[in-house]
C-alpha cells in the first residue's frame, strides 16, 4: 500500500499533539458542587480560545498576573487569591468537581482576583498566555504518575517546561509542590536543566520564611504529612 503524505496542515498538528498529564474519568461530583458549575460558575469562567488573553479585560484592571495549574479542589487558590487582593489569579483545572467546588469557594469568599479556564494547562499555556506575561506560577502537587511507564505523563518536564518558562516574565517566579520523592527529584533535575531559570535556593525550597512559598496547607497534605509524607517545594526565577 502507498504511504499517504501529509499535508503541511497535518504535520502542524501532528507536532503539536501533546502527552497529557490527565486521564478524565467519570468522579463523584457532589449537588453543591454541580449546582456551582451551573450557576455560579459562569462569573468566573473563562473560555478556551486559542488566542492571546484579554488580561485587563477579562479581570477589569492591570495587575500582576499569577497562573494556577492544576487548583484541586480550590482550597490553596482561594486562600492565596484571599491573601493576595493586588494579583490577579488564573486558575487552569479540568475535574469538574474541582472546578465546582472553586467556584464555590470564590463565591463564599467574595473573591473577585481569580478566573477560571477548564481545559488543558499545556494548550491553555500554549495558545492564551503572551511570552513574558506571567508574575508567577504554581504547580502545586501535579499527578505523579507513579509508575516508571507512566512518568512520560508528568507535566513537570520538557518540552512543556521550556515553553511554560518562556511565559514567565523575567524575574517572575515558577512555584512546583509535590509529595513523591521521585517527582520532586524529577522536578529538581528538569527545572536545574532548563537555562532560562535560576534556583531560588541551593536545593528544595524552605516554606517557613519564604515569600515565594506562601502554599496554605490543604486537608490533602495534613492527611499525607499524618502518614509521614514529605513535602519538597521548588521556585525558581525566570532569568
Amino acid at each position: 500500500m502507498e504511504k499517504k503524505e501529509l499535508t503541511p496542515e497535518e504535520l502542524e498538528e501532528l507536532k503539536n499533539r501533546h502527552i497529557r498529564s490527565f486521564v478524565m474519568r467519570r468522579g463523584h461530583i457532589s449537588n453543591a458542587q454541580k449546582r456551582a458549575l451551573e450557576e455560579i460558575l459562569p462569573r468566573y469562567a473563562v473560555e478556551y480560545t486559542p488566542a492571546p488573553l484579554a488580561v485587563t479585560e477579562i479581570f477589569g484592571r492591570e495587575a500582576p498576573l499569577v497562573l494556577e495549574i492544576g487548583c484541586g479542589m480550590g482550597e490553596t487558590t482561594a486562600a492565596i487569591a484571599a491573601a493576595h487582593p493586588e494579583i490577579n489569579f488564573l486558575g487552569c483545572e479540568v475535574f469538574a468537581a474541582g472546578v465546582g467546588a472553586l467556584a464555590k469557594r470564590l463565591d463564599e469568599m467574595s473573591l473577585t482576583n481569580v478566573r477560571v479556564i477548564r481545559h488543558d494547562a499545556v494548550e491553555v499555556v500554549r495558545d492564551m498566555i503572551a511570552p513574558d506575561s506571567l508574575a508567577g506560577v504554581h504547580i502545586y502537587f501535579p499527578d505523579p504518575w507513579r509508575k516508571a511507564r507512566h512518568h512520560k505523563r508528568r507535566l513537570v518536564a520538557q518540552p512543556f517546561i521550556g515553553m511554560l518558562t518562556s511565559r514567565i516574565a523575567p524575574g517572575g517566579y515558577l512555584h512546583c509542590a509535590t509529595d513523591w520523592e521521585n517527582y520532586a527529584e524529577q522536578m529538581m533535575e528538569v527545572l536545574s536543566a532548563e537555562p532560562a531559570l535560576r534556583n531560588l535556593h541551593e536545593g528544595f525550597s524552605p516554606v517557613m520564611g519564604n515569600p515565594l512559598c506562601e502554599r496554605p496547607q490543604t486537608k490533602f497534605q495534613a492527611r499525607g504529612e499524618r502518614l509521614g509524607h514529605g513535602i519538597w517545594d521548588l521556585v525558581f526565577i525566570r532569568k
